[in-house]
């Protein structure tokens, strides 16, 4: 399934309960490397919806196929000592809060520029991102979904 306009899928997670330390590991059967752990169940579960939300997140970044869900029926006849549970990732949430994430970028400067600047309290982070956004035709203050063609509305700018 590569479709990364897909807002919300769901998955059945398998967890495993650790004798030794009562925690739980969770994996996706479907998902090969989409694998975590709590120390008890609420935290298991916690952490079994964030994993499968950045493991899908990465798929649809690295333009790699999504595979379809297996149906519970067969995850069971395979699977008979876990705990089945369907995990819902909300992919639309996912990516305003990943693509909104500050990341930081080095720059080269004339040394008299960055004095200059520097002297007039200019905010070289701010007059980055506003050249960018200029020499992009980017008019508005939202969250760009550049492979679907969305736009998100930036928490930080309400």
């Amino acid at each position: 399934m590569k479709n990364t306009s897909v807002d919300k899928y769901l998955y059945i997670a398998l967890f495993e309960v650790d004798e030794e330390t009562e925690g739980y590991t969770v994996t996706y059967p479907d998902l090969p490397g989409c694998i975590t752990e709590g120390n008890n169940l609420s935290e298991a579960m916690k952490n079994a919806r964030e994993a499968l939300e950045l493991h899908l997140f990465n798929l649809e970044e690295d333009e790699e196929e999504i595979p379809e869900p297996t149906s519970i029926e067969v995850l069971i006849k395979e699977n008979s000592e876990c705990i089945f549970v369907p995990i819902e990732a909300y992919m639309k949430s996912i990516r305003v809060n990943l693509y909104s994430k500050s990341t930081s970028k080095n720059v080269s400067l004339p040394y008299w520029l960055k004095k200059l600047a520097e002297k007039e309290n200019i905010n070289f982070s701010e007059t980055l991102q506003e050249a960018l956004r200029e020499k992009l035709n980017i008019s508005y203050l939202g969250i760009k979904d550049y492979k679907n063609n969305k736009v998100y509305k930036d928490k930080n700018y309400s």
